[in-house]
């Protein structure tokens, strides 16, 4: 089945959040490569981030930068190339509440990579 056979409510809805959930992604990534570019690479950036935190976590650039960039990419991979799996596995009523609630969680995922980024740029200026 291909995107133009079906004209149905969920694979409209599909199609869009394909769309925009992809921008989303390559967003992130961009953000993320420049930062990766202009962050300081050491063991533990926690600390250069936020001092106040101290050494509770440690988390080394590489992983602070790109494990929510690979997350969406996964998420945005998952949610292509698995339509008729999601299309059969719908849990609420209606597919709107559905996506919307993807959306949000999508979105935040979105803007912790985001946050994370800036922090990291900021972090090495």
């Amino acid at each position: 089945m291909t995107f133009d056979d079906a004209r149905d409510d969920f694979s409209r809805l599909h199609r869009l959040f394909t769309f925009h959930f992809g921008v989303a992604v390559g967003l992130s990534w961009m953000t993320t490569l420049t930062a990766a570019c202009y962050a300081p690479w050491v063991r533990n950036i926690r600390p250069l981030i936020d001092p106040a935190a101290g050494l509770d976590r440690i988390e080394s650039t590489l992983s602070f930068l790109f494990v929510l960039p690979v997350l969406l990419t996964v998420a945005w991979v998952s949610l292509f190339f698995g339509r008729e799996i999601l299309r059969r596995s719908q849990t609420l009523p209606n597919a709107t509440l559905e996506f919307a609630a993807a959306a949000v969680v999508a979105f935040g995922v979105f803007t912790l990579s985001i946050d994370r980024a800036v922090a990291a740029l900021y972090a090495g200026m």
